[in-house]
């Protein structure tokens, strides 16, 4: 009886001493989103830790954001996305079958817990007088941001600008000739937003670096001895963040709950308030209003009541030899 006593003693305590079999988490993200979610990873890790008891690893996989998509195609097995453009989560429903086709119906505001506009990074005392769209063809004016065809910022430059130029010239063929003149300023199409900002800091590249208001803020808070400034236009477009759990890598990876989980983050206070202080707009509105001295005021546009359909969007002007290729062309000759 002792021994059998002693036995389940042992026994008992080997299972109390046992931890838990650590799970992790990839989240596959857009290119400059680095900091950030190395800011919000550790937060969730700890809150998981205290609602469950469970210790969670998240890694991180970063890049132009239809980049990272291909790769999760290909078989990269990230169990959530943090992208900057819905039509690469799209993407992976249409080609994939990965997620279904309603992934934006799961979270709230369209599965995009924070959002972004376009902002110009202009040198100390802004020496070209930069203030608006229309400033950007100016004599001389030269302009970095990536690459259309690879980054999801790129995209919303590109139709941040043809966009403002509509609202502005009124007329479609005009707004198409002032894109000829835009995309002839730009003196490197990185793959990706990072890679942009290495071009405008690093190589002193441009006289204007376009990317998200975010990434402005931080690269002026970064390199404060360059005393950068920020402008943002009047009219700009409305960048949504969107996020999903991939539906198959998360039943592979039994992940479920966790990938839901850390999503579902991403909307609390707490969270939020680190989005905002990376200089992203939000939707909580006690952080709204903690912040909104630091976002001046813009109005903003979205994609599909200018453009049509992402889809439409992805077709009519990114796809091979069509319009981006086509103005690209045009300012060759």
């Amino acid at each position: 009886m002792r021994k059998l006593i002693l036995a389940t003693v042992l026994l008992s305590s080997s299972l109390v001493s046992t931890p838990l079999i650590a799970k992790e988490l990839l989240n596959s993200s857009y290119d400059i989103a680095r900091e950030l979610f190395a800011e919000i990873n550790p937060l969730f890790v700890a809150h998981w830790q205290q609602q469950t008891g469970e210790t969670l690893t998240i890694n991180q996989s970063h890049g132009g954001s239809s980049r990272q998509a291909q790769a999760i195609i290909q078989g990269l097995r990230a169990d959530v996305v943090t992208f900057n453009q819905s039509t690469d989560i799209d993407i992976l429903h249409q080609r994939g079958k990965l997620l279904p086709e309603n992934w934006r119906e799961r979270l709230a505001n369209n599965s995009s817990p924070y959002y972004s506009t376009m902002a110009f990074l202009v040198r100390k005392g802004n020496p070209k007088n930069i203030q608006d769209w229309s400033d950007l063809t100016n004599d001389g004016v030269t302009l970095v941001f990536p690459n259309p065809k690879t980054s999801g910022n790129a995209r919303y430059t590109y139709l941040g600008a043809y966009g403002a130029a509509k609202q502005r010239l009124q007329d479609e063929a005009a707004a198409r000739s002032w894109m000829v003149e835009f995309l002839k300023r730009v003196v490197v199409f990185d793959t990706g937003g990072r890679g942009a900002t290495t071009s405008f800091i690093d190589r002193e590249l441009g006289d204007v670096l376009i990317t998200f208001e975010s990434e402005v803020n931080n690269i002026i808070k970064q390199y404060p001895d360059l005393q950068l400034e920020r402008v943002v236009p009047k009219n700009n477009i409305l960048a949504e963040f969107p996020v999903a759990w991939i539906d198959r890598n998360i039943a592979r990876n039994g992940t479920e709950k966790e990938a839901k989980a850390y999503l579902e983050f991403l909307y609390t206070e707490q969270a939020q308030r680190v989005l905002a202080s990376y200089f992203y707009r939000v939707h909580n509105e006690t952080v709204v209003n903690e912040t909104a001295a630091q976002f001046p005021a813009t109005t903003l546009f979205t994609v599909e009541e200018t453009f049509g359909s992402w889809e439409q969007v992805n077709t009519v002007h990114f796809g091979n030899n069509a319009e981006l290729d086509k103005l690209l062309a045009e300012g060759r000759r």
